[in-house]
């Protein structure tokens, strides 16, 4: 599920060429975190949040197991079952998976719990439907509370991006929660920091332009059009001249069942 999933007024297709970008981010760390789990012994896999399929049509292409996604909207759904990738798809809510207890071995999201609006009953659930020796992989979950920009006149995006998110309805600073949502679904959990790799200086590209596209939806209401074309020019001119860095802290979490231990799920 993308950070920027209740943005407005995009297609299917525009979300899943967002999706792809975001995906592509955070690839190195799910590597790590499907060896961690056993994602290639696994028999069953669920995706919460699958969005457009991207991480599920990968994990898909992982592992022999049986994998599932799970989504609440229909027109993700709709586009998603269009595509020949393996995965069975179904509709439901994080907050309450159509499920029985302990029927995967992996539970996966991406950018999903700062989306939920109880994202401790989300994480509660996901502990539920594994095995006893399964595995939740939260992959990425951002805390732009700890968001780094340079140049100083950059500063302002970061905090309006922020401002967006939240009435957006997300929780910006999920990310340094993790550790306590999957401790109190009696997890016991790992938690770690995406490293940050800047490529300078940049030239323009389709990420740039992507990303700035998705920002301009995102402050439309927030901004007069003309400072946001002054941002992207200024933003463009840092990545030029070897100046910028944005890093926002995007956290992720592998939780296995504490042995003895159960959490309350309701």
């Amino acid at each position: 599920m993308s950070e920027h999933r209740n943005t407005p007024s995009l297609t299917p297709e525009e979300w899943h060429a967002w999706f792809s970008i975001q995906a592509g981010w955070t690839r190195p760390t799910r590597t790590w975190l499907y060896q961690q789990a056993g994602l290639a012994q696994a028999h069953t896999i669920l995706e919460v949040g699958c969005g457009t399929g991207v991480i599920a049509e990968e994990i898909a292409s992982l592992s022999p197991a049986r994998v599932v996604g799970l989504d609440l909207d229909s027109s993700m759904l709709a586009f998603v079952r269009r595509q020949e990738d393996g995965v069975t798809y179904v509709q439901g809510d994080a907050h309450a998976l159509p499920f029985p207890d302990g029927s995967f071995d992996v539970v996966v999201s991406h950018y999903l719990l700062l989306w939920l609006a109880d994202p401790a009953l989300g994480v509660q659930e996901m502990a539920r439907v594994i095995r006893s020796d399964g595995a939740v992989l939260a992959c990425a979950e951002p805390d732009y509370g700890g968001r780094v920009d340079h140049p100083p006149e950059m500063v302002a995006l970061g905090r309006l991006q922020a401002k967006a998110l939240r009435q957006q309805g997300a929780d910006a600073n999920l990310g340094r929660r993790l550790g306590e949502l999957f401790v109190a679904a009696g997890l016991r959990v790992t938690v770690g920091v995406m490293a940050g790799r800047w490529d300078l200086p940049a030239s323009p590209d389709s990420g740039f332009e992507a990303e700035w596209a998705m920002r301009e939806r995102d402050l439309a209401g927030l901004l007069p059009a003309e400072e946001l074309r002054r941002l992207r020019s200024a933003d463009r001119q840092a990545l030029a001249a070897g100046r910028r860095m944005l890093f926002v802290p995007t956290l992720h979490a592998l939780g296995k069942k504490m042995r003895n231990c159960s959490a309350s799920h309701k």
